[in-house]
């Protein structure tokens, strides 16, 4: 009976934490849509949503250790719940984010496009894969999926740096009075490769939930992921 509740709970917490996967990825695209839109709801929308992802990230934690305290579990369980803990935190910080750019949308919404939107779209496509493919190597245990996240991180760098450079160089430099409406793309470009950060870190917590190995702070190859 006690084994029965303990797989019933940790049911639950791998349902709520799909929830907050959900919430958070519909954050992520509606932000990006309020920018490309210019769409002063939808960037409503996501900030006044964030008090749902929130609430739920606490049930979450609240469940998880729980679990740890009451049932003390080993091995492949205890990694499950452990990487479920640190998955919700992350989930959590990248809502945020979301939350971040449509207040930079806000800010830039009134005011005449600087010019037109084309790499910071790529780089939202970019960090929602990212996203989408740590959710997914979580619920299929998949390290190979994990991995290619990892991987992806450096085009999101990439992409980052150039988006950056033009903003700074061909209009912040050329014309200062453009630094109302640059600064917060710069800000939406940071936050977003932010996210790309925060996936990459949820696929490393995948691989140490699969394999039980660490991956953090080192780099895929010479042996790891080929």
């Amino acid at each position: 009976m006690m084994e029965r509740h303990f797989d019933k709970d940790l049911v639950e917490l791998n349902t709520n934490i799909l929830k907050m996967a959900t919430l958070t990825e519909e954050a992520i695209f509606r932000s990006i849509e309020s920018l490309k839109n210019r769409d002063k709801d939808i960037a409503n929308s996501v900030i006044d949503n964030d008090a749902k992802i929130d609430e739920l990230e606490n049930v979450i934690e609240e469940n998880a250790i729980e679990l740890l305290a009451l049932r003390q579990p080993m091995a492949t369980d205890l990694r499950f719940i452990t990487t479920g803990m640190k998955l919700n935190a992350e989930l959590e910080r990248i809502a945020d984010l979301a939350v971040n750019i449509s207040q930079r949308v806000l800010e830039i919404v009134d005011k005449p496009l600087l010019k037109p939107l084309i790499d910071i779209p790529k780089l939202s496509e970019i960090a929602q894969r990212m996203v989408k493919g740590s959710i997914d190597a979580f619920v299929e245990r998949d390290e190979e999926k994990a991995k290619k996240v990892i991987l992806s991180d450096p085009e999101a760098n990439k992409l980052k740096k150039a988006i950056q450079e033009e903003l700074m160089n061909d209009y912040m430099v050329k014309d200062g009075t453009t630094a109302t409406r640059a600064v917060p793309l710069l800000l939406v470009t940071r936050h977003l490769e932010r996210i790309c950060d925060h996936a990459t870190n949820i696929a490393e917590d995948i691989i140490y939930m699969v394999q039980a190995k660490v991956v953090k702070h080192r780099k895929l190859g010479d042996g790891e992921g080929q």
